[in-house]
């Protein structure tokens, strides 16, 4: 058995060696490279995920990630301090850009925080909080933004296209998920929990990408998955739109609160009351 172990030991560090002594002469070869390395054991799967992300975010640009212009969630310069601080809970953003009149026109970028500060005694006038926008085009790099959101401490940039217009926004959170992969919060549903899963108040908290023939199964539904296949996509095919957070949707007797969604897509959904007999698609 030691002399087995002896023999082991000088086969696994000329692996090693050879390994890391190969020099990848493209990006195929570099991928498989790692890919190798993840086989034997040398990186592991998230390293692995995080080094393939950081490559693709090399190669993609910033239009292929933002938020398209109309979607994003904005507030009007002119608006009051009440109707700013709705549109805060309603969305749940904790930034937003402001413009004057129209999307094309972004005067700066409201962060929800200094609305703390804000004294409702006074005369409220959002361009007085608006902080400075960051412009960027469209074509600019992610990881080169990364690097530029670090130095510079933003969290959030305007696109413009080649005509400088408004083209849409894009976050820090934005870069970072094409790289690690989906950020969740304290809200989000661990990893490791399933898709559905029932709260202190006796309502089930789904996450949106749970396949519909599952939901089926766990609510005695039956609801087609023919044109979706997830959750999600039932309630975007039913609005044309994404909802907002804590919006309500009722479909076949069943209610759908957005707990948590952003400008593109749903993330989780509160559901409650029991499916009407029949087609539920016929709503």
């Amino acid at each position: 058995m030691d002399n087995q172990r002896t023999s082991n030991k000088p086969r696994f560090f000329e692996q090693l060696s050879s390994l890391l002594m190969r020099e990848p002469e493209d990006r195929e070869q570099l991928m498989l490279l790692l890919h190798s390395a993840h086989q034997r054991k040398l990186v592991d799967a998230d390293a692995l995920g995080i080094i393939e992300g950081a490559l693709a975010a090399s190669e993609m640009s910033v239009r292929d990630v933002m938020v398209p212009r109309p979607l994003m969630e904005v507030v009007d310069v002119g608006d009051s301090l009440d109707t700013v601080i709705d549109r805060v809970n309603t969305t749940a953003h904790s930034r937003f850009p402001v413009i004057n009149g129209s999307r094309d026109n972004v005067i700066g970028i409201l962060l929800s925080k200094d609305l703390l500060r804000v004294q409702r005694e006074g005369v409220f006038n959002l361009r007085d909080w608006a902080r400075p926008a960051v412009f960027i085009p469209e074509f600019k790099r992610l990881d080169v933004l990364l690097r530029e959101f670090r130095v510079s401490r933003n969290h959030m940039a305007i696109v413009i296209d080649e005509y400088a217009g408004i083209a849409g926004l894009i976050t820090i959170e934005d870069v970072l998920e094409q790289i690690v992969g989906e950020i969740e919060d304290e809200y989000d549903f661990d990893e490791a929990d399933d898709n559905i899963q029932l709260d202190p108040n006796g309502l089930y908290r789904v996450k949106a990408h749970t396949p519909v023939p599952d939901f089926d199964a766990a609510f005695g539904s039956s609801f087609s998955d023919e044109k979706c296949h997830t959750v999600g996509g039932l309630i975007l095919n039913h609005l044309g739109r994404v909802p907002q957070f804590n919006e309500t949707i009722v479909l076949a007797g069943m209610s759908f609160q957005v707990l948590r969604a952003d400008s593109r897509r749903i993330y989780t959904l509160v559901v409650s009351g029991s499916p009407e007999t029949g087609d539920p698609e016929s709503e």
